[in-house]
């Protein structure tokens, strides 16, 4: 765990995802990360044996177990442009998150923490920056409706995404890889990741899948006027019926998940084409 945990922090200095809210990216911090982690330090996925063929599949590695790799043929990004490899479900994206009520999360957060909150009627969710730094991803429902919220420690930047894709629920988790293209978001690395139902994968830099069945449709970002970037002090003294991610969380990985194989109404409706 403390290896996981390090290389979660050290990733996290790397990583980003779309449409900003708020952007706080200054060419200070932009320096101290490159200073930290230059993109010829990285390991290289192609250089270690990540990326191979299966007879006339591509494949990017995702695990010991061989049911674990990604196909990648015919996918939409550049091998030499992947970093490290270390393998999908060893990130903790959360799956089904656990909550606390708001006289409880006064005890733990002072008024100057910062959080994403997100509500659809009368229901309010917010999750820490602090925890969304080490989860990355949480997939989650609000009143009723699939989403995922998500952040990025590199530019200071959170999103909430829609789940919900055309009434079937995509759950995303991290791959193990980061990617980086120079010619987008200052060539700094962005995490990858896939989703359980098809496996594809999508790079959030770009807001769309890069492989897989559902290569080039759309995530889904929330309107923004249902979520925002605020303090704990907002959300104390606003709303009271608040459920507050809860800390310190883990989960056992699932050997296996529900998977679609028809998804061409996804791709009609969603591509990033439309």
């Amino acid at each position: 765990m403390k290896f996981i945990t390090s290389f979660t922090l050290l990733i996290m200095l790397i990583s980003c995802n779309k449409k900003p809210k708020l952007t706080l990216q200054t060419p200070e911090v932009i320096k101290k990360v490159e200073e930290v982690t230059p993109v010829n330090k990285r390991p290289v996925s192609v250089d270690n044996g990540k990326i191979f063929s299966i007879g006339n599949q591509k494949m990017l590695y995702g695990g010991k177990d061989s049911l674990q790799h990604f196909n990648i043929t015919g996918y939409a990004l550049k091998d030499e442009q992947f970093h490290y490899g270390i393998g999908r479900e060893v990130f903790p994206a959360l799956l089904k998150p656990e909550f606390i009520g708001l006289e409880k999360a006064s005890k733990v957060w002072n008024d100057s923490a910062r959080f994403l909150l997100v509500h659809s009627g009368d229901e309010v969710k917010a999750y820490s920056i602090k925890d969304l730094t080490r989860h990355e991803v949480v997939n989650d429902v609000l009143n009723g409706k699939p989403i995922m919220a998500a952040y990025c420690i590199l530019a200071d930047l959170g999103a909430v995404y829609d789940r919900n894709y055309n009434g079937r629920e995509l759950t995303f988790a991290l791959s193990g890889y980061t990617y980086y293209d120079k010619n987008v978001w200052n060539g700094l690395d962005g995490f990858v990741l896939w989703d359980r139902e098809t496996e594809s994968l999508w790079w959030p830099l770009i807001g769309k899948a890069v492989s897989g069945k559902l290569k080039d449709v759309n995530l889904i970002e929330l309107s923004e006027s249902l979520w925002e970037d605020t303090t704990w002090k907002e959300i104390r003294e606003n709303y009271p019926t608040v459920k507050v991610l809860k800390s310190n969380q883990d989960y056992e990985r699932p050997k296996s998940w529900k998977k679609y194989k028809d998804v061409a109404d996804i791709v009609k409706t969603y591509s990033a084409e439309k």
